[in-house]
């Protein structure tokens, strides 16, 4: 990994406004502002809307309300703004479209015109979890059937990768690695409707604001290895990533924006702000109990060797 120990640290905090947060955006929140501010460094809330008709500037503003009622206090970003504005995506499309054309002067990048259901066919080479390696069919079209494609449709457009295998260590779960070529498979930077895909999105923002450390779920853990890709390409430093645990319901079931019951809207009703807090320290290993705590207090003994590895069920009645 890029060494960044002589730039000051830059964590951020990068949610989707398109609801109110649940427990599990609020844990991220959390473990992200403790990290960087344990170390004396600058919190960046970033607000992801690259997606018009599911994200909301209402839903944007009420976020930063709650991080801020919460005492999660961000440095610059959101609508507080900062020298490497803008921080909302939604308004970075020109600094995206000048990072993609460069990009096409570096690596292969090409029109892929497959359909969902051709990605997603049985024939598709599919992971153990899930995951759709996609098969590169599009990579070896001629000129003359792209010209014949594009008269019918607009193509997405992926970018080649290696048969690589890139390795890092991660803050919170150790020594990772993954092959690009088999676990990951040539990605779509720029989606068939003209828009940015997140891959390089993330990566263009994070370089621009100066991004040291990046704590994000173990959800998002299989994006690493094609982001650090393009960081290279791009011949810039890589920041520390930290994937923590994902939160889950007590029967076990992934949180959404869709549960109110753990929506902040909710819980704000039933708790104050440092009882939240000290629930989510608990579940994130830095209180043997749940108590009311500031984030102040916690950050002054935060510890990463205490934030469990693995996904964790909120006990029952703890909210």
């Amino acid at each position: 990994m890029d060494s960044t120990e002589n730039l000051i640290l830059r964590g951020r905090f990068a949610p989707t406004p398109s609801g109110r947060m649940h427990l599990g955006n609020l844990f991220c929140a959390l473990l992200s502002w403790l990290s960087i501010r344990s170390k004396n460094g600058i919190w960046v809330l970033r607000q992801e809307d690259l997606d018009p008709e599911r994200t909301s500037r209402k839903f944007a503003e009420q976020l930063e309300e709650d991080l801020l009622w919460l005492g999660l206090s961000f440095s610059e970003g959101g609508t507080k703004g900062g020298k490497y504005a803008p921080y909302f995506q939604s308004e970075c499309e020109k600094i995206y479209r000048r990072v993609f054309l460069k990009l096409q002067q570096s690596a292969k990048i090409y029109p892929c015109f497959c359909t969902r259901s051709q990605l997603h066919g049985a024939n598709a080479p599919h992971l153990s979890d899930g995951r759709v390696v996609y098969d590169g069919r599009c990579k070896t079209l001629s000129p003359e059937e792209i010209d014949q494609k594009m008269k019918k449709h607009s193509p997405a457009y992926r970018i080649e990768v290696p048969d690589e295998e890139i390795s890092f260590e991660d803050g919170c779960l150790g020594e990772c690695r993954e092959n690009l070529a088999r676990e990951f498979g040539d990605f779509v930077v720029r989606r068939s409707d003209g828009g940015f895909a997140y891959q390089l999105a993330v990566v263009v923002d994070d370089i621009r604001m100066k991004v040291t450390e990046i704590v994000r779920g173990q959800d998002l853990l299989s994006s690493t290895a094609p982001q650090i890709y393009l960081y290279r390409l791009l011949k810039a430093p890589v920041p520390r990533f930290y994937h923590i645990p994902v939160l889950l319901s007590p029967d076990g079931e992934r949180l959404s924006k869709r549960d109110h019951d753990v929506s902040l809207e909710t819980l704000r009703k039933k708790y104050t702000a440092p009882e939240i807090l000290g629930r989510l320290a608990y579940l994130a290993g830095q209180l043997k109990e749940p108590k009311a705590i500031s984030a102040e207090e916690l950050a002054a003994h935060f510890d990463w060797s205490r934030v469990p590895r693995e996904n964790l069920r909120i006990p029952a009645g703890l909210f």
